[in-house]
């Protein structure tokens, strides 16, 4: 869209401000124009300060201004932050980043605002990233291997009165699908990497280490009924494998048992087939109505 009026011969107004047209060059450069052509097959070289996306005109603010204020005040709404990643799982050495995640809870007014709010907030510089309670819990609920080491981690640095109640009623969300989710991650990396070691020659070994973990950590739920964050006892055979010491043949005889181990787990497991998707659902309507009822955070 045409963000001043369009001339021709030097002062005749062809298109107005507002008019539509399509791109038809785009400038190598911002000190080259935009080849534009109009409905009437004119065609026009106008600045890139002289164009704008029709679909981003129309959002307005919504899509700018308003939206980045909003962020800025949804972390403070966070009501649960851990540490996830090496340094959770005994893993960490010098160079190690610090990963911190959690659970964000927006207030009513956030959340029935025309700019709505993100499903996550993410701060790259410092590695830190919050999702929304209902989409947290959704993923809770699906096994996803990253919210639930949220839950299980021992590097809680807050939680609210509300948080902790979550945490008391972790348990619901670990039920068989845990395997599905779990093994069929890791096998599908898996077939990735052998097609990099015969095309490329190489894979990352870290990515591989962390397979590893997820697959001893799937087990051990299904046993034990609960997420196994730190690993020490593997740990020296995680960091080699991490470091590239461990032989390809050998990491992949090791993942094997593994598999193994985990299906064996799977047949004797006294976890329910499904989460208690009833209990995820009065928690999230319970965090909703505080949420409405008072600002500051429960």
């Amino acid at each position: 869209m045409a963000l001043r009026d369009v001339l021709a011969d030097g002062d005749r107004v062809v298109h107005v401000r507002g008019s539509v047209a399509m791109v038809v060059k785009s400038p190598a450069d911002l000190d080259h124009g935009y080849r534009v052509r109009f409905t009437d097959g004119f065609e026009a070289s106008l600045k890139p300060q002289d164009v704008v996306m029709l679909a981003h005109y129309k959002e307005g603010d919504l899509d700018a201004v308003g939206m980045v204020a909003n962020q800025r005040d949804l972390f403070q709404r966070v009501i649960f932050r851990c540490v996830i990643g090496s340094r959770a799982y005994g893993l960490d050495d010098d160079a190690s980043d610090t990963d911190r995640r959690g659970i964000y809870l927006p207030t009513a007014t956030m959340h029935w605002s025309l700019y709505g709010i993100p499903e996550q907030l993410e701060c790259d510089q410092t590695q830190e990233a919050y999702w929304e309670l209902q989409k947290f819990l959704i993923f809770a609920l699906k096994a996803n291997p990253n919210i639930l080491e949220c839950l299980y981690t021992p590097l809680v640095e807050t939680a609210t009165p509300l948080a902790q109640e979550l945490l008391g009623m972790r348990s619901i969300f670990l039920s068989q699908l845990v395997y599905q989710t779990f093994n069929g991650y890791v096998l599908s990396q898996f077939r990735k990497m052998q097609a990099d070691l015969r095309n490329h020659g190489r894979v990352k070994w870290k990515h591989v280490m962390h397979l590893i973990r997820l697959l001893i950590s799937g087990t051990t739920a299904l046993r034990a009924g609960f997420i196994p964050v730190r690993v020490e006892e593997h740990r020296e055979q995680l960091l080699a494998i991490k470091r590239g010491e461990m032989p390809w043949e050998e990491t992949e005889r090791w993942r094997l048992d593994l598999h193994r181990d985990f299906d064996a787990a799977l047949a004797q497991t006294k976890l329910p087939e499904q989460p208690d998707f009833g209990r995820a659902n009065d928690f999230l309507v319970k965090a909703r109505r505080l949420a409405a009822e008072r600002e500051e955070l429960p």
